[in-house]
């Protein structure tokens, strides 16, 4: 525990509070988490919780307060929904009365690696594992910056109140987790799973960034030793952490960016894998991440700590935080130049799409719009197999502003810095989900390792049909080049085709969606063509 007491700390509204845990060292999480009951150690030395029935996030439940002057900048719907200042100002003491009458923990930590950009971020808890998780995954200020550390935002993190008047309130259920913008307060209830505080910060720089004409983007980041940047974007289960998490290549994150005119910065100091079927041979640098400090999520083991990663008893969205230290090849100051590549990683449930294929600039704009992907089993609650589905810029969830926002900075700076964008498919080959195969890591790393040498541009190409997608006849690296025009993996031609036609048509639904935005985002000609 420190000697010095977080600032502000009466300004957080809690009575009675007995000590405060204010940014403990690993050693000293890790013992209260044990002694507490919280959580147990692997044979690697790190450390395992549960997260309770939640093991994945809850969309269904997170709120935006209807406010002004936010309210004219939110794109209200689905995805972000209003509640009022009468109902967050409820559950907020209901969550403030949770944490009142204890020991708590906070952490205080920074949002971007980036001083023009970054935020400081205060999260507040009961639980020590939680303050573990985000000790993982943020950026930890300095003895000295802590001294006058006075957070921008603060989370209230109360995992164990329920909303009982969920229906009074109109809400969806007991959970909620809300975002007042304009008093720079998060508040979680009903939920212990630790993604929602992450995710959380991940929607307010989502807010922040764009309206100060910075990209923020939900993709991993690696440059090579000649400064050359790579992106990947793609939702959770895409692959963004694996295919990153390059031992040639220095990692500068995985998942969560901000693009400025000085280049690409990390929102955080930490990794969030999946562990699902963890294969030392095949990812070796996230297997050796997890050891002490480290935070597993969900896994199941045997009563001496041994990891069963083939297990998914618990869930199939098992995970580690780990602090991005853990990656030996990693970019210290979490920052480097502009990009030369970008990758979208989908995985298509529908086996239909080519490994690899390369985009034009609409092409770019029409999938970044677009992106399409399949939900994983397990990252969200009552998913537990792989559906299609399409998330604007490869993470709707998160953003809290229209889609075409966040698409037209990323179409200005692809103009300014004249950026390749490739489209990379890590989902199902030879037959749709249920009859194909999911895409080897092998074969993926190959497609990239040829993006990032640049050895895709001597390669002859082929149309892709419908798609008019560029694919690569060959690739150095891909043991059987037939599997890079998909059609070529299905035994049944003619169904190749029919589900071919049925992809296209759900992008031509979806895009739909834009019609009316204006000539700036009419890029339905570098679509399906039906």
């Amino acid at each position: 525990m420190t000697t010095r007491l977080p600032k502000g700390l009466d300004a957080l509204g809690l009575k009675d509070i007995g000590s405060v845990y204010h940014n403990l060292s690993y050693d000293q999480l890790i013992a209260h988490e044990i002694n507490k009951g919280e959580a147990k150690l692997s044979t690697s030395g790190a450390t395992m919780c549960d997260t309770g029935i939640f093991t994945g996030r809850s969309p269904k439940d997170k709120y935006f307060v209807d406010q002004e002057p936010s309210n004219k900048n939110i794109a209200w719907g689905d995805v972000n929904k209003p509640i009022s200042k009468e109902v967050y100002e409820e559950l907020l003491e209901l969550v403030k009365d949770q944490l009142s009458y204890k020991d708590i923990y906070v952490v205080d930590v920074y949002a971007g690696s980036s001083k023009a950009s970054r935020r400081k971020i205060r999260f507040v808890t009961e639980v020590a594992w939680q303050a573990h998780f985000v000790t993982n995954m943020f950026i930890m200020p300095s003895k000295e910056e802590l001294e006058d550390f006075e957070p921008d935002f603060i989370v209230y993190n109360g995992c164990k109140v329920k909303n009982h008047k969920f229906e009074h309130h109109g809400l969806n259920s007991e959970v909620f987790v809300v975002f007042n913008i304009e008093d720079n307060i998060s508040i979680i209830g009903g939920t212990w799973y630790g993604g929602e505080m992450k995710k959380g910060i991940f929607t307010m720089m989502n807010y922040w960034l764009p309206l100060e004409n910075n990209l923020s983007m939900h993709c991993s980041a690696n440059v090579g030793k000649e400064g050359d940047v790579c992106l990947f974007f793609g939702l959770s289960g895409t692959g963004k952490t694996t295919l990153s998490t390059d031992p040639h290549r220095a990692l500068i994150g995985d998942d969560e960016h901000g693009w400025d005119e000085n280049g690409v910065f990390n929102f955080e100091g930490g990794c969030y894998a999946k562990v699902i079927n963890l294969d030392p041979k095949s990812e070796p640098e996230i297997f050796g991440a997890i050891r002490k400090g480290a935070l597993l999520e969900n896994v199941v083991h045997d009563q001496n700590g041994e990891v069963d990663y083939s297990d998914g008893a618990k869930t199939e969205n098992t995970r580690v935080s780990y602090p991005i230290n853990h990656i030996e090849n990693h970019k210290s100051d979490l920052m480097a130049g502009h990009p030369k590549n970008i990758i979208f990683l989908t995985a298509d449930a529908f086996g239909v799409l080519p490994p690899v294929s390369k985009l034009t600039k609409e092409q770019a704009m029409y999938y970044f719009l677009s992106g399409y992907t399949a939900k994983v089993a397990g990252t969200e609650r009552g998913v537990t197999e792989p559906i299609a589905t399409f998330s604007a810029c490869f993470g709707e969830a998160f953003l809290p502003l229209h889609p075409t926002r966040y698409a037209k900075l990323l179409g200005e700076k692809i103009d300014e810095h004249g950026a390749n964008v490739y489209l990379v498919n890590t989902g199902w080959t030879g037959g749709e989900y249920g009859t194909g195969k999911r895409m080897s890591i092998k074969d993926t790393r190959a497609c990239i390792d040829g993006i990032l040498s640049g050895s895709i541009n001597n390669a002859q190409f082929e149309t892709l049909e419908v798609f008019n997608l560029s694919v690569p006849k060959t690739l150095e690296g891909v043991k059987d080049n037939s599997i890079l025009y998909p059609k070529n993996t299905w035994s049944d031609k003619e169904a190749y085709d029919v589900t071919l036609k049925k992809l296209a048509s759900m992008f031509v639904e979806n895009f739909s969606r834009y019609d009316g935005q204006g000539d700036e985002f009419d890029f339905t000609s570098a679509g399906p063509q039906l």
